[in-house]
């Protein structure tokens, strides 16, 4: 404690960068440690991180830009403490680095800030809204957090648009996101969904529901391309179908709205692309068998909701999940079918897990008891 004392008020004083590095590499190893938090926890000690990270919350936009790498072992330190101290937690709301985070991020458009410089900045904002309720809502409703964190996302991901809600794709197989972009989606996606938590319980004006629609257009993107390698591919579009499931259900159509077009699956004249790699998720799923209710769940309530508002894709997974039945001589839940795994799926211990299974055959065949 003593040291890490020491190193606050070292901090303080005009050093060179090179300096200040070596003060905030020590701050970051002593931050792992929860005894050697104290020092750090503080409205001084806070305020001078925050300060070296280039987010201190001021009224005055101009002010003195610290070094890249003084910033990134800033944030990194402010990472450690936030996570692992609930008074550091309150003290950045009363603190308002949420404005200054949001300013910066605001500025990747102009600024060039190196991959880690950006992908701390959205660490640190995650873990900020994953723990404080008030720092979620202030970045929703004052800073309008959904608006701002949709452009980061569609700068990341580079989209083109060919129309108000389709991503221009260009001719063959999409090239997979390169992996820092990919971390950095990630982050944006955890934010948008810790600030949308409650988004499809609530109804939406026009002009929030054509926001939802645009974001909901770059999420569909998300889905049809891959990252580097399957597991990372895997958590990326886990965490795409995690904030799906959030948007309000009537701007799902925009899952739908792309046109037909060569290559693409189309049923009732409708491009059911994005609707069919959501149902290769969910079985990729169902086979891993781990985890089932934080795995499965999302996935499942996404394509319960969808099919329920939109005729085309109940009528396109019906087709999918439960064909004309031939086989009689069998029991339901036995065989490798789609079918077969999720009537398994309605005797799971789980009661979360065997109520969105059966949940989603009931909306399938048409909500109906008999069928």
């Amino acid at each position: 404690q003593k040291m890490a004392q020491l190193l606050i008020k070292f901090l303080e004083r005009e050093l060179q960068p090179s300096c200040q590095v070596t003060c905030l590499e020590s701050i970051r190893i002593l931050s792992r440690d929860k005894h050697c938090l104290d020092p750090f926890t503080t409205k001084e000690g806070l305020k001078t991180l925050s300060r070296h990270a280039g987010i201190d919350y001021s009224e005055e936009l101009i002010r003195e830009v610290p070094d890249l790498d003084v910033i990134l072992e800033s944030l990194k330190c402010l990472c450690n403490i936030v996570f692992s101290s609930p008074r550091a937690q309150e003290l950045t709301a009363e603190a308002r680095l949420v404005v200054g985070l949001a300013r910066r991020i605001k500025l990747y458009n102009e600024r060039s800030l190196p991959h880690q410089v950006k992908f701390f900045d959205l660490r640190l904002l995650f873990l900020l809204t994953a723990l404080r309720v008030d720092i979620r809502q202030q970045l929703a409703q004052e800073l309008r957090g959904v608006s701002l964190m949709t452009d980061t996302l569609e700068l990341t991901l580079g989209v083109k648009w060919m129309d108000p809600y389709e991503v221009a794709t260009g001719e063959g197989l999409l090239p997979p996101l390169p992996r820092q972009e990919t971390e950095r989606a990630m982050e944006i996606l955890k934010v948008l969904f810790n600030i949308t938590f409650d988004s499809s319980k609530r109804e939406v004006d026009e002009e929030d529901a054509a926001l939802y629609r645009h974001l909901g257009a770059l999420l569909r993107h998300c889905l049809m391309i891959s990252a580097d390698g399957e597991d990372r591919t895997e958590e990326f579009h886990s965490h795409t179908v995690n904030l799906l499931g959030n948007l309000p259900l009537k701007c799902l159509d925009v899952l739908l709205t792309p046109k037909v077009r060569p290559g693409s699956l189309e049923y009732m004249g409708v491009n059911m692309d994005a609707v069919s790699i959501l149902l290769d998720f969910l079985e990729r799923r169902l086979d891993r068998g781990h985890k089932l209710k934080e795995s499965l769940t999302p996935v499942l309530n996404l394509l319960t909701e969808s099919a329920r508002v939109h005729r085309q894709t109940r009528k396109f997974l019906k087709a999918k999940v439960l064909p004309p039945l031939r086989d009689v001589r069998n029991r339901p839940e036995v065989g490798s079918s789609l079918r077969n795994k999720l009537v398994r799926l309605m005797t799971h211990i789980d009661t979360d897990v065997k109520h969105c299974a059966a949940e989603f055959l009931f909306v399938l065949c048409k909500e109906s008891g008999e069928r």
